[in-house]
This record gives C-alpha cells, sequence and structure tokens, in this order.
C-alpha cells in the first residue's frame, strides 16, 4: 500500500480520527458520568499524546535524526535494537518547510542539515 499524498485525503483522514476520538470519549463519558471518570480518560489521552510525541518526534528530532518511522511497528523495532529492518536510513529527502532545498542526512553523525536539490 502506498503511502497518501492527497492533501484533502489527509485532511479528512485526521478529521475522521478526531470524530472517532471524540465519539469514544463521549460514549464512555455518558456510560460512567463522574468526575473521576472525565479525569482519568483526560489523563490518558494526554499521555498517550505525550508518548507518540516522544516516538515520532523527539526520537527523529533530538536522539536519532537519521531515522524516520513509518509506524508503531518501526518504532517498536528501533527500540529492540532492530534498526536496519523496520526503520529506514534516509540520505536524502525533500524538505517539506522549505521548497527547492533537501535535507541531508551524514553517515555516523547525527547532524541534519539543508543543501540546494540538484535539476
Amino acid at each position: 500500500m502506498t503511502d497518501i499524498k492527497s492533501p484533502q485525503l489527509l485532511y479528512l483522514k485526521g478529521a475522521l480520527m478526531l470524530l472517532t476520538g471524540i465519539l469514544a470519549s463521549v460514549l464512555l463519558i455518558a456510560q460512567n458520568p463522574s468526575l473521576q471518570s472525565i479525569a482519568l480518560l483526560m489523563i490518558a489521552i494526554w499521555g498517550f499524546c505525550r508518548a507518540y510525541y516522544f516516538a515520532f518526534y523527539v526520537i527523529e528530532h533530538y536522539i536519532d535524526p537519521g531515522y524516520r518511522f513509518a509506524g508503531l511497528t518501526d518504532f517498536l523495532r528501533y527500540l529492540l535494537g532492530k534498526r536496519e529492518s523496520g526503520c529506514q536510513r534516509q540520505k536524502k529527502h525533500s524538505s517539506r518547510f522549505a521548497p527547492g532545498l533537501v535535507e541531508t542526512s551524514r553517515d555516523g553523525e547525527s547532524e541534519t542539515g539543508l543543501e540546494r536539490a540538484n535539476p
């Protein structure tokens, strides 16, 4: 299966994930409407968001900039030391933030930068 590249489909996917989370939260609170349930649900959501942020942002930007993860399975492989099987070291990929530039990763170092893309 290929990656979704259409911005409209990506926004739709994000909206559907948000709707799913809201619906599940409302149903849980409706089933047990107490302040304790609401507080525990909020803490659980916050904790999972922070863990997701760690898995995909902190690892890639602060700990090991050369690795890009495709999902939680790749992150688990990374943690278990099977880096090469599930995760890919990217030499160059297009920068989302600077059109016409590519991000580069130096082998054996934790250094990344931007260079002009060759036409």
